[in-house]
């Protein structure tokens, strides 16, 4: 049984998050006390119970404490099954914190899974659907972990009622490392502006402001084209496409901030990657660690990364990593970043 502290490093979701997709991956149980203790309103909110029920249904496991604010949880992993599996998030909460969640396991299944999953798909403090479908997912097909995924209908906070779907393939024996060290040439840059329930004029000024600001016109800004009835809800988002990678950028709109704060936030993040050399930005680095500790695990070779900062949040992650998969981590400035190395331990 692995014991694991919840409040430990950075002591939010993401702590959760991984160990259940670890402990699936492995077999692994464990037991996690001080559950978000450091948090506003510490233990399992309704997001993170999404979860936890959604890793015990794809691999039956035992689990007590699976209530909500409860800070204690056990976790018993059953053999992961493949499969088709619908998941519905009540209001907004996260479909993609919910995908990453139960990827590595199923990546590892013996066969092809589908899911649907309902909720948010574009919340703040989560990876919004485009940022998995442009960055995260190439990099996992590059691994050697087939994957499509599909936006159904956008979901914003707080409504919600968005659709995404994917096909997971099996990896098998084909997860293979491999270092990731620069991001290549420029290849493509846009800006899309999603707005539903919103007057077409806040998407106008939001990207008119942040063309001003990247030197960008024309083609490169778009006011996305949404569904009936999605929203209401903002999400401005600039995508980065280099040689070796694509990066994902947003800010959201919320009530009290003008469109023109929102434009000029996005461009200040934009421009910061751009005035780096590294591969990898910040939220990038941090999940890409885990599917990539699983495959330097399953074939026995290490390899390396860099990124542009290293957060609380993805110390937090190396160390539940390190909990459950022999490899080891190490990390050291490299130019205007960071170098992160896997090897097995």
């Amino acid at each position: 049984m692995i014991e694991i502290d919840g409040a430990a490093g950075e002591g939010g979701g993401q702590i959760l998050r991984s160990a259940l997709a670890l402990s699936m991956c492995t077999g692994q149980p464990f037991a996690m006390l001080r559950i978000r203790a450091g948090r506003a309103r510490p233990g399992l909110m309704r997001q993170h119970l999404a979860c936890v029920h959604a890793a015990a249904a794809i691999c039956g496991a035992q689990v007590q404490g699976a209530e909500l604010n409860s800070q204690a949880l056990h976790f018993t992993p059953g053999p992961v099954r493949a499969g088709e599996y619908r998941f519905v998030i009540a209001s907004a909460g996260s479909c993609t914190l919910l995908l990453q969640t139960l990827w590595p396991a199923l990546m590892l299944a013996d066969g092809e899974s589908r899911l649907a999953l309902v909720g948010g798909t574009h919340n703040p403090a989560a990876p919004p659907f485009h940022f998995l479908e442009r960055s995260y997912a190439p990099l996992l097909r590059r691994l050697g972990a087939p994957c499509e995924l599909q936006l159904r209908r956008l979901g914003f906070y707080p409504a919600g009622g968005g659709e995404i779907s994917a096909v997971l393939g099996p990896a098998g024996d084909r997860l293979q490392p491999f270092d990731l060290e620069e991001r290549g040439a420029l290849v493509a840059n846009r800006a899309e502006c999603f707005a539903p329930g919103l007057p077409r004029s806040v998407a106008q000024r939001e990207l008119d402001r942040l063309g001003q600001a990247l030197g960008w016109a024309g083609e490169q800004l778009q006011v996305a084209a949404v569904r009936q009835n999605e929203g209401p809800g903002n999400a401005l988002l600039v995508t980065l496409d280099h040689e070796h990678l694509s990066e994902v950028f947003t800010q959201f709109g919320r009530k009290g901030i003008s469109a023109e704060n929102v434009a000029h936030d996005l461009a200040c993040e934009v421009r910061r990657y751009q005035a780096r050399q590294a591969a990898l930005g910040a939220h990038l680095a941090d999940q890409w660690a885990l599917p990539l500790a699983l495959a330097v695990w399953r074939s026995g070779h290490g390899a390396s990364y860099t990124c542009t900062e290293l957060t609380p949040h993805a110390h937090s992650n190396f160390a539940v990593i390190a909990q459950f998969l022999p490899v080891r981590f190490s990390t050291a400035a490299a130019g205007d970043g960071w170098r992160v190395s896997l090897a097995p331990a």
